[in-house]
């Protein structure tokens, strides 16, 4: 597996250099008082290293020894947002940034109350995947700094985000489903009041169109966040006289609960799931689902945060399908 080289860090010009990490900050950010030769042999370890000053090195230089940003997400407990905590921390870690974490649990009212609680503790430098309520509130907070993953801020667009390519996601999730022969493509998605969700739910209805296929709204089931009732609607779908033979999942929790329906009944429809999750190749079949680099998306999102730009950002993370075998069933 290709390893990736970190770039340098601030902690490695003071140790290739054998001074103290104020002093190098001192030199970085053209401080007076720090002696001839030990600018020299700074200026020595940046060189050999190709040290770049970042965010974090302007932040020392006011004072603080180590830069905190604020992560802000739904439910930490869902596999996506703890692989996403972990990606942002060890991105953060890079620029020698310390990262505290908050999870607001499906409510807007936490969301609000935990970044107001970050920034009145001095955290002015936030990811967060928002929640489908409005963020123009936001805009009142002219200190704090922003950047949006996963999901486009309703309410705010002046702002900073690194998304997914959701809507290729889902159009090539329902492309391959009809490829296999399906026509009755049942679409199983949380609130569509966020972005990701509805780009999802464009690409399948925009695969239907292309195939000529009729989008059957009473396939399309919404607003299901937890696997116990997805799979309790997926059971209402297979009872229907003309049932579905496949399913498009536009999350982890949809993929999962998809599973557990399936496991007491008869039939064998083919699914797609939109976002990896652990052992989703053990199953028979595996799990086939719309992957993407979450490590990627932390990175790019922590390099948004560090270097803030006056004009609103938008970076768009590419994603893959992997085909495990449920995704190729045949019609039954």
């Amino acid at each position: 597996m290709r390893t990736r080289t970190r770039p340098p860090t601030m902690a490695d010009v003071a140790r290739h250099a054998g001074v103290s990490l104020k002093t190098v900050s001192r030199v970085v950010n053209q401080e007076p008082h720090v002696r001839a030769a030990l600018q020299a042999r700074v200026q020595a370890a940046i060189s050999a290293l190709g040290y770049r000053r970042n965010e974090a090195a302007a932040r020392l230089a006011r004072g603080a020894t180590m830069l905190t940003l604020g992560l802000v997400m739904e439910n930490i407990s869902n596999e996506f947002y703890a692989r996403l905590a972990a990606a942002v921390e060890a991105a953060s870690a890079e620029h020698e940034a310390l990262v505290v974490f908050g999870s607001y649990e499906e409510s807007p009212d936490k969301e609000r109350m935990l970044i107001e609680s970050m920034y009145a503790r001095g955290v002015d430098s936030l990811i967060v995947v928002p929640s489908a309520a409005d963020h123009a509130w936001l805009a009142e907070h002219a200190g704090l700094t922003t950047v949006f993953v996963d999901r486009v801020p309703p309410g705010l667009d002046a702002a900073d985000a690194v998304l997914l390519d959701d809507v290729w996601g889902g159009r090539a999730a329902t492309e391959h489903l009809l490829a296999r022969g399906h026509r009755r493509i049942a679409l199983i998605s949380d609130d569509d009041g966020l972005s990701s969700v509805h780009d999802r739910a464009s690409g399948y209805r925009t695969a239907l169109l292309a195939a000529r296929v009729p989008a059957d709204e009473s396939l399309v089931v919404r607003g299901v966040f937890d696997p116990g009732r997805v799979a309790g609607e997926v059971g209402r779908l297979l009872d229907l006289p003309d049932p579905p033979t496949a399913f498009f999942a536009t999350n982890n929790r949809a993929a999962i609960g998809i599973l557990h329906a399936l496991r007491e009944r008869p039939e064998r429809p083919a699914y797609v799931g939109f976002d990896d999750f652990a052992l989703a190749d053990v199953f028979n079949p595996g799990v086939t689902v719309v992957r993407y680099d979450v490590s990627r998306l932390a990175g790019a999102a922590v390099n948004l945060l560090l270097n803030p730009s006056p004009a609103p950002r938008r970076i768009k993370v590419p994603v893959e399908l992997v085909t495990r075998g449920s995704g190729e069933l045949p019609p039954t």
